[in-house]
């Protein structure tokens, strides 16, 4: 197996992981800590990561890039990465002391949460995941990632009873990502060696770190900044609402977000040594998958949203159902969005075109945020989220019409999106004549899993496309060869 795609079933093994636990865990802790506890949770979680999200700048996406494109050789890796991780240090030592000053300043309940919530912050320190991402050495993260969270899962069944706990349990996930990042420096020395950081290096590595910075912080005003806003304009059993049906709704943009962490670097190095017909080849290839993947996912969990709150999250949690309807029209805008950027305009170096299109989406989701919140509560923030989403992938889509058709790329897969349009509606009405229950949920998902496996088969083969080609006609090719004496 070639390891692009070791690399993307890692991923995907992982992100099914990070969100499965979660889909068991979170049942349990709806019930006992309530919406109110959750929002609590959520609310200084947000701001908490905020702090987190500043302090890497644009880290994460410069060091990958950085890693990717420095070659195999210890010496300048090495000293790439020592000079990329002394400006981590410093930013997030500056962000541990402004977020000491913001909790005995800004703070005023008596709540420990938000002082639990350092040690988070705390963690990025010592967050070097984009050293192995740029050596494509998934293997290894996400075997550190499956443990620590398993560990945290067992934790909070064995510690959190009741809405007392609500501190143990912030504790536990602030203590569980800690130990996750400390974790990778344990085989550190297996690929890089002490280079003492050079103040002309940091500066090289300052410029591209402070642009990717930019739609970082943009990002973050859609992404956490909206939980910050719905808490201080509505309620924290608001933004409990909007939690879980976030929740929910990061299961489809987990695995998306899976395919950009392992296509990223690949691409950066087709950038660098490879064609263009190549690069487009691996683009067209990432919408038509995301685009099955979304399509069945998203209309199928519109089609199930009611039924599946309810039993999920309990009756406490009803508004979740239209948050979730709402909430999943953004996943498409995502996906697009993010095959756009994590395959052409990171690696191609046009890091202005994510800057620009990230800073429009903020600017749009904050006024909206302004505007709908105070009326529509969560829903308002919803309808925000979706807006800047769109907003993103369309000045992308606008700004590289000449460079990629990714027009058609999307027609494509219009076929794959019908057949989604039309299990949504199947399962739907089996839901609205069977009623509210688990029985009727599994036989809604059963029925809609069926039905688009059956029509995407049916529709690839029709066509012969590259989702044929590619994957069904590499399925069977592999099962006759093992058929084969």
């Amino acid at each position: 197996m070639g390891t692009l795609k070791k690399n993307f079933i890692y991923n995907i093994s992982y992100q099914f992981l990070s969100l499965f636990l979660p889909l068991v865990t979170t049942p349990y802790i709806s019930r006992v800590l309530g919406a109110d506890g959750i929002g609590e949770y959520s609310y200084t979680y947000s701001v908490v990561y905020y702090f987190m999200l500043v302090a890497m700048l644009g880290i994460t996406q410069h060091g990958n890039r950085t890693i990717a494109s420095s070659g195999t050789g210890m010496e300048k890796r090495s000293e790439v990465f020592w000079n990329i991780y002394t400006v981590q240090l410093i930013t997030h030592g500056v962000g541990v002391l402004i977020y000491l000053i913001y909790l005995l300043m800004v703070v005023k309940n008596s709540s420990p949460l938000p002082w639990l919530q350092l040690i988070f912050l705390c963690s990025g320190i010592f967050d070097i995941s984009w050293l192995y991402f740029g050596l494509e050495n998934f293997r290894f993260t996400v075997l550190r990632n499956v443990l620590i969270k398993l560990a945290t899962v067992v934790l909070i069944f064995l510690y959190v009873k009741d809405t007392g706990d609500l501190w143990i349990f912030t504790l536990i996930m602030a203590v569980g990502t800690l130990l996750s990042q400390v974790y990778l420096w344990l085989y550190l020395r297996k690929f890089v060696t002490f280079v003492r950081p050079d103040i002309k290096g940091i500066r090289c590595q300052l410029k591209p770190i402070i642009t990717l910075f930019i739609p970082v912080l943009a990002f973050s005003v859609y992404k956490v900044m909206d939980k910050i806003m719905l808490g201080n304009m509505s309620t924290y059993e608001q933004v409990g609402f909007y939690e879980n049906a976030t929740k929910i709704n990061n299961i489809p943009i987990g695995f998306i977000n899976a395919m950009g962490i392992v296509m990223l670097p690949r691409m950066t190095n087709i950038a660098t040594t490879g064609t263009k017909e190549d690069g487009e080849k691996y683009i067209e290839n990432s919408f038509m998958l995301v685009n099955i993947i979304a399509s069945a996912m998203v209309f199928g969990m519109i089609g199930v949203s009611h039924n599946f709150v309810t039993l999920y999250f309990g009756e406490g949690f009803k508004e979740c159902g239209v948050l979730l309807v709402y909430l999943t029209l953004s996943v498409f805008f995502i996906a697009w969005a993010n095959i756009i950027r994590t395959q052409y305009l990171i690696p191609q170096g046009m890091d202005m075109v994510y800057v620009i299109s990230t800073i429009v989406g903020a600017v749009l989701n904050l006024t909206i945020n302004l505007m709908l919140i105070p009326r529509y509560q969560a829903k308002g923030a919803a309808i925000g989220t979706i807006v800047a989403e769109f907003s993103v992938m369309f000045v992308q889509m606008i700004w590289l019409r000449k460079q990629l058709p990714v027009i058609r790329y999307i027609t494509n897969s219009l076929p794959y999106l019908l057949t989604g349009v039309i299990m949504m509606f199947l399962v739907s009405i089996c839901g609205n004549w069977l009623g509210t229950g688990l029985v009727q949920l599994l036989v809604q998902i059963g029925l809609g899993g069926v039905f688009c496996i059956i029509f995407t088969i049916l529709i690839a083969t029709l066509r012969k496309d590259l989702f044929y080609k590619v994957v069904i006609k590499g399925i069977s090719v592999k099962l006759k060869s093992n058929s084969t004496p």
